[in-house]
């Protein structure tokens, strides 16, 4: 780790492939929008010598100058995987997201990794949204550390930046959370601000000046001891207290000296535990600078205490048929089993997809199945299919570079997978496999849209398959009752990022229009209707006369009819025919178009012609008795109902039942959760809640969470269902 009082063998580049698991660190950065992540990745390649000089990684090493704009946007919106090589281990790190519509990103990059690198920024604290995460990660045991960053900003204060970290993820354990290295700060500018100029290291007591563009290591004065202690003794007592030998802590405050290898050791397999969270301190790199602040720590607390992928659980797998497969944790020479943790298309290679292989090892050119996980619901197909992988290749930044293998544990790109999805699984097609998917966000906010124009429609289905092909947290909808076509997506943000891609990627302009939720209409009070269809025109004519009564039903109960007919006025074989008009009239709607449901209809008399009668003549007839009882009748317009769970802080509770009730929703009940959080229940009309995910991420600052169920239709209010007839009579 970088306390080691060790020198460091020469950066050695970008990784490719390695040949064994123990050799790989697979590494998610997560951090709010802003915080740094993306900079502190290519400090980080910087240092292990992957790009030329401080800038980007997007060029493929060297720093042009013209900035690729689009490109450097589109890193911002989704998961990008940078390989790097360090101390003879292959680091894979994640990219992620820091925009909340993006964290279905955020989720792939967790499934793929073994451990969380936490990035905050000095000057702008620490989220909800990243509380949230941690929890998520503290959930499954994955080991994490924070780097705190931005430490060039006015009144960045490191040490009370290490406060707030353990006030917000420590829990009942704020001394899991300490920092490894203190900054260390050059002479004050006219601004009264010192910048950071290296660190220095709590265990070994030793200086690591930047102030040259490399790290040199040096001795402290012995004027700066004394500020040292108090921290290097805290981080000491934090480390013992999750050592496994339990008599460490009676030695050590006995009075015996712990040996720095012990300290580190146990800091290494703390952290690799998960038990114990090092904080460390990072900044930009000089100009010209070979190495930025706090990089080579980091590498090596990376590759030191960082588990490697025999220490990551393998998620669940069973056969296609369902039956629970043991596998030994990242076995090499195992069955293969690896998942696509990403779909991306590229206009000259095509799609490509980001896996992460589990068990065995995945070679170019080779067969293997791909099985789905039944997201039918998303719009995205079911897959049990055979396919051949294309070539493997590292990606960084615009470039690939072809790989013979990826082995357990390591993380791939394969070019040319034309079925597999994202979440589908890989393995071998003598042996096919299925891994237990991870859980994804539900996307509740609706994007109704449509063609902009014929050549559009021509190529919009091609173009929405493989937009939801890339992304499983995006549902398409085809709504047979609004004839809408709808995408549902995460947030605005996520909304607008799918209509470019739809438009630079796939050549399709869209335009958004309202949507529309499914509306129902329903008999208020009991109606009688005649049906009568009487035409004669030369040859057999048409004869048929129904006479019905409709009366309204509880909510559910759907369409009933009754045949009540005496004395054979409606033949036998007619009585069907009669039923089936009035069910296709009612789905049609009996006066705005909506479908009429919760009604009981009874056939109680009728006429019929021993040559003329039908059953098309008896199908018109039921349609036009039921229409004209419905135009005798009452209508109520009914509407979709859902019921909401809204997962908050306890701070904003009142706030949002109180805009829950101005919803027109009914708050059925409360319920604490642990982590200071309340799950709010309310059954709220649909029509009220299409922007509820943009309204409740502004309420509650990103930190709530909610869901919605489809309940039932109930009548809306007169003066909410005048207002909707005269939106309909407007459109139409």
């Amino acid at each position: 780790m970088g306390d080691k009082a060790q020198s460091h063998p020469g950066a050695a580049g970008r990784a490719t492939a390695a040949d064994h698991p123990a050799s790989i660190r697979n590494v998610v950065l997560v951090g709010h929008s802003g915080s740094g992540k993306t900079t502190l990745v290519e400090a980080l390649a910087l240092t292990a010598g992957a790009v030329n000089r401080a800038g980007r990684v997007e060029d493929g090493g060297t720093v042009s100058d013209h900035d690729d704009i689009e490109h450097r946007q589109q890193r911002s919106v989704q998961l990008s995987l940078v390989p790097v090589e360090w101390d003879s281990i292959k680091i894979n790190l994640l990219d992620t997201p820091g925009y909340a519509d993006f964290v279905g990103e955020l989720r792939a990059g967790l499934r793929a990794a073994d451990a969380a690198l936490f990035v905050v920024s000095a000057s702008d604290g620490v989220d909800g949204s990243t509380r949230m995460v941690w929890d998520e990660c503290a959930a499954v045991g994955m080991p994490r550390a924070i780097v705190v960053t931005h430490l060039e900003a006015a009144r960045a204060d490191f040490e009370e930046m290490t406060r707030i970290c353990a006030e917000a993820f420590g829990g009942d354990d704020p001394d899991a959370v300490l920092p490894l290295y203190l900054p260390l700060h050059g002479s004050q500018g006219p601004d009264g601000h010192a910048p950071v100029t290296g660190l220095v290291g709590l265990l070994t007591q030793k200086l690591f000046d930047y102030s040259s563009g490399e790290r040199k290591e040096s001795e402290p004065g012995e004027d700066q001891l004394p500020d040292l202690t108090e921290a290097r003794n805290r981080l000491i007592e934090g480390i013992i207290a999750e050592s496994e030998d339990e008599t460490l802590m009676d030695r050590y405050l006995g009075g015996e000296q712990v040996e720095l290898k012990t300290l580190i050791q146990d800091l290494e397999r703390a952290v690799a535990r998960g038990t114990f969270f090092p904080v460390l301190a990072a900044a930009p790199a000089a100009e010209g600078a070979k190495q930025g602040i706090g990089t080579v720590e980091l590498l090596e607390l990376i590759t030191g205490g960082f588990p490697t992928p025999f220490e990551h659980p393998t998620p669940a797998v069973t056969t296609i048929d369902g039956a629970p497969r043991e596998l030994k944790p990242c076995d090499t020479d195992g069955p293969l089993v690896a998942e696509v943790v990403k779909t991306s298309s590229d206009p000259y290679v095509g799609r490509i997809s980001l896996v992460r292989v589990f068990s065995g090892t995945l070679r170019p050119d080779q067969t293997v199945h791909v099985s789905g996980h039944g997201l039918a619901d998303r719009g995205h197909e079911d897959h049990d299919v055979d396919e051949k992988i294309g070539a493997l290749s590292a990606p960084f930044g615009k470039q690939q570079r072809p790989v013979a293998h990826a082995v357990a544990g390591d993380l791939v790109c394969v070019a040319r997978l034309s079925r597999a999805e994202t979440g589908d699984t890989l393995s071998a097609k003598d042996d096919p496999l299925l891994m237990e998917p991870w859980q994804m966000p539900d996307p509740l906010l609706p994007l109704a849209i449509q063609a902009h124009s014929k050549a559009d429609e021509d190529k919009l289905s091609q173009g929405l398959a493989r937009l939801v092909a890339e992304d499983p947290t995006m549902r398409l909808e085809q709504n047979q009752d609004t004839h809408q076509v709808v995408l549902w997506c995460l947030g605005e943000a996520h909304a607008d990022v799918a209509l470019e891609r739809l438009r630079s990627r796939y050549g399709v302009q869209v335009d958004v229009v309202p949507h529309q939720v499914s509306l129902r209409e329903t008999f208020a009070n009991k109606s009688a209707g005649r049906g009568r269809h009487v035409k004669q025109s030369g040859g057999h004519g048409q004869y048929a006369i129904c006479e019905i009564e409709v009366e309204p039903l509880p909510g559910g109960s759907g369409i009933e009819f009754v045949d009540k007919v005496v004395g054979g006025a409606v033949p036998r074989q007619f009585i069907p025919s009669v039923e089936k008009g009035v069910r296709a009239q009612a789905a049609k709607g009996v006066v705005a178009g909506h479908p009429l449901i919760d009604v009981r209809v009874t056939l109680l008399d009728g006429k019929a012609h021993s040559v003329d009668s039908s059953d098309a003549a008896f199908q018109t007839a039921g349609a036009l008795a039921l229409r004209e009882a419905a135009a005798d009748a009452k209508i109520h317009l009914l509407e979709p109902v859902a019921e909401v769970s809204v997962l908050i802080g306890d701070e904003y509770v009142g706030a949002v039942m109180s805009d829950l009730s101005g919803r027109r929703g009914r708050v059925l009940g409360t319920e604490q959760t642990s982590g200071g959080r309340t799950l709010v229940r309310a059954e709220v009309p649909e029509i009220e809640i299409g922007r509820y995910a943009i309204d409740l991420r502004s309420m509650s600052h990103g930190t709530a969470r909610f869901d919605r169920r489809y309940v039932r239709h109930e009548p809306m209010p007169a003066q909410v269902a005048e207002r909707i007839r005269e939106q309909e009579r407007a459109a139409s």
